[in-house]
């Protein structure tokens, strides 16, 4: 049950961002997003009653084993693609996409949460200057409107943290991070295999007309890219594919 205050809905000004993630959870149903089951008030609160999902988030399990086997990292990517792809349907930009807001459940499935960044109508660039700082696109360091073409962005650097142990282009001066985001092609690791290079540095591209996914194909085209060449996607769609990694959880209430 996430619990807000209005009040403090209300200092932060975030009444807005607060009715989007209500409408985003209320209409969405997705296998690898979390979903909303009730949404109540009362004087000075507002509840949301959603999944509980209980195998951690990925940042998590992240930070302990520095990184994942390419199949393991490849098999969470496959499935953020399909929640992503659902998004970007329903007309819908994500903006937040890090490891802290994927969550898995107690099969090892991913389920993305926390809609509070998220906008509704992609069809028109947005202004807004929001997420976290690691996975912003160029576009939105800018400040030159952005679309749907950034959640592929974060996508990237998600899928090259999850190889590699650490964002492309941190750093821990923000200003020369968002220098190298704007400025600087991705450091390719030669453990990389080929086919997560070539996807990394088409979905990291600074040019968002470019990247992939931001075509008329949408995500249809990062499906079909060599990187995910063995992937059953129908399989995956009805989470009939098996996990790579299953969390240590006694049962779905554990």
């Amino acid at each position: 049950m996430k619990v807000l205050k209005k009040e403090e809905i209300s200092e932060k000004e975030q009444e807005v961002h607060t009715k989007a993630e209500r409408e985003i959870l209320e209409k969405i149903s997705n296998p690898f997003i979390v979903k909303m089951h009730y949404a109540f008030q009362t004087p000075d609160k507002l509840y949301f009653v959603l999944d509980f999902v209980n195998g951690g988030e990925l940042f998590s399990h992240l930070r302990r084993e520095k990184k994942f086997p390419e199949p393991r990292a490849r098999f969470y990517a496959a499935e953020i693609v399909l929640a992503l792809e659902c998004l970007h349907d329903n007309d819908i930009i994500y903006r937040d996409l890090k490891p802290e807001n994927i969550l898995l459940d107690n099969a090892g499935h991913v389920k993305i949460t926390d809609f509070g960044l998220s906008k509704k109508g992609s069809r028109r660039k947005a202004f807004t200057f929001c997420g976290t700082p690691e996975y912003l696109a160029p576009e939105v360091i800018k400040g030159e409107g952005h679309d749907k073409a950034v959640d592929w962005w974060s996508l990237g650097t998600l899928l090259y943290e999850m190889l590699a142990g650490s964002p492309p282009f941190w750093h821990k001066n923000r200003k020369e991070m968002f220098r190298q985001i704007v400025e600087k092609p991705p450091t390719m690791r030669k453990e990389f295999s080929p086919d997560a290079r070539d996807l990394l540095v088409r979905l990291l591209d600074p040019k968002p007309a470019r990247r992939l996914g931001s075509g008329p194909d949408g995500a249809a085209a990062i499906r079909g890219h060599a990187f995910f060449g063995d992937v059953d996607w129908e399989l995956l769609r009805k989470r009939e594919a098996e996990p790579p990694y299953r969390p240590e959880t006694a049962d779905d209430e554990d």
